[in-house]
């Protein structure tokens, strides 16, 4: 099982740029590139409130959650 973000999608969507999105919300530039290449173990409900405020989306826009079925060999 894994958990995919989806955060570029809906920057694209929205016709938001990461730097735009970093200083809304307060975090660096760097770090929501990591959020959006899915590189981080973890996100504050803080910091995906802030996302999701300034996107006006809800948290299922940005992540997914998909069931990894691994096939018998």
């Amino acid at each position: 099982m894994s958990i995919v973000v989806n955060l570029d999608v809906v920057l694209a969507r929205k016709k938001i740029r990461s730097r735009q999105l970093a200083a809304d919300i307060g975090i660096t530039e760097p770090n929501v590139s990591l959020l959006k290449s899915g590189k981080v173990r973890g996100i504050r409900f803080e910091t995906l409130a802030k996302i999701c405020r300034v996107l006006d989306c809800q948290p299922g826009d940005i992540l997914e959650y998909r069931d990894e079925v691994s096939t018998p060999h």
